[in-house]
């Protein structure tokens, strides 16, 4: 019997076997604007091209409506967010993409710090948030996203990487003054957007990068002195409200697993499998019955090999998770523009229509955000 995508996804999370593997969706402006172009879309029409690739996600939030805080600076081609994190636009020779730059809070002292300007939660519109999560009933409805309740990155943006690792193994006040106030604002606009959802809310999404390619950034202390006690409240307020919990964290982030369990987190992503202590192998054995993995497809990797190299090691992690009922795979990363919309469209089509006896074309599992059950077994196309 055909599953709706909302009894899909919670299907997979509560590591049970979907109808066919739940689909995400995440690409670059100019892989989107492909795509849309592709099947005859309008460049503003997300939910059309959701629904011809299949997606069983939908995202409600709150915009903001207030001022601006921070000023632009049109002059060099920087320009802030609502938080000051400041930005330039880098070209490259498929298209470009927003850098962050200038660091404003760098060599800042604890008085501007302490004054930085930073959004109210009565300037966020969250009038329509109920009226959204009834629009897309049958859809697993996510709230936050990769940088809600972040620490390491959305602090460098501001604060640069060097400072913002300096500071936290010092314990500077200054930097814990502004992550506090800006985790405290944060948590209040997503307790609004959970009471205004009404119990609609399927699943909060937070996210902190804690491995390079190879180890952790930071120490195990670090991370339960100034990061798990400021996650905690998240994932707290998401189980009052019903919902799920999935963090996002890049790179060899399996060491801080133990305690994301005792946390109360239910699933991971993303799952680089390159990465040190992130094979699937390695996650199954050791984390296999507490936490679903949301990842596996590395773009990173699909850029820099050829499909034969792909294929095979592909296919061995696909079928080693066959039966473990822990698994969700995606993508890794964003596709990159320099990989043909193609390869999206073709993804979709296998990962929606061929399961569970898939052919999936490895190179096409590139721009697109996927879960999936280990009950399907995934053979690389021949």
């Amino acid at each position: 019997m055909r599953m709706t995508s909302k009894e899909r996804v919670l299907r997979t999370l509560a590591h049970e076997s979907p109808d066919r593997v739940p689909i995400n969706y995440s690409a670059n402006a100019g892989i989107d604007r492909k795509l849309k172009a592709h099947y005859g879309l309008r460049e503003d029409d997300g939910e059309g091209l959701a629904r011809v690739l299949g997606v069983d996600f939908r995202s409600v939030g709150a915009p903001h409506i207030g001022p601006k805080l921070h000023p632009d600076f049109p002059e060099r081609g920087v320009y802030s967010s609502d938080w000051g994190m400041r930005t330039r636009w880098i070209e490259h020779g498929t298209g470009g993409y927003w850098d962050f730059c200038e660091f404003p809070l760098k060599d800042a002292d604890l008085e501007t710090i302490k004054n930085w300007p930073m959004p109210h939660p009565d300037h966020y519109d969250y009038s329509r948030i109920l009226e959204d999560c009834e629009r897309h009933k049958d859809f697993a409805i996510v709230a936050g996203g990769a940088g809600l309740g972040d620490i390491l990155n959305s602090t460098g943006m501001v604060f640069g990487v060097e400072r913002t690792l300096m500071d936290l193994c010092m314990d500077e006040e200054g930097i814990l003054h502004y992550l506090d106030r800006r985790l405290e604002i944060t948590y209040e606009i997503q307790r609004r957007i959970f009471e205004a959802a009404k119990g609609r809310i399927d699943i909060l999404w937070i996210g902190e990068d804690l491995g390079t390619q190879i180890a952790p950034i930071i120490s195990l202390d670090l991370f339960r002195r100034h990061i798990r006690p400021r996650h905690q409240p998240y994932i707290d307020l998401a189980k009052k409200y019903g919902a799920r919990v999935m963090v996002h964290t890049c790179g060899s982030s399996s060491w801080a697993y133990p305690d994301f369990i005792e946390m109360g987190v239910d699933g991971v992503d993303t799952l680089q499998p390159e990465a040190t202590n992130m094979s699937p192998e390695y996650l199954k054995k050791h984390f296999g019955k507490p936490l679903a993995f949301c990842g596996c497809i590395s773009t990173p990797c699909c850029r820099r090999s050829s499909t034969a190299t792909i294929w095979r090691p592909r296919s061995r992690r696909c079928k080693i998770s066959r039966k473990w009922r822990r698994a969700l795979c995606r993508s890794t990363s964003i596709c990159f523009r320099s990989l043909a919309s193609a390869c999206a469209r073709g993804s979709c089509r296998s990962w929606r229509w061929r399961m569970p006896s898939a052919c999936c074309r490895w190179r096409q599992a590139t721009a697109m955000r996927i879960l999936t059950s280990p009950a399907f077994t995934i053979r690389s196309a021949s």
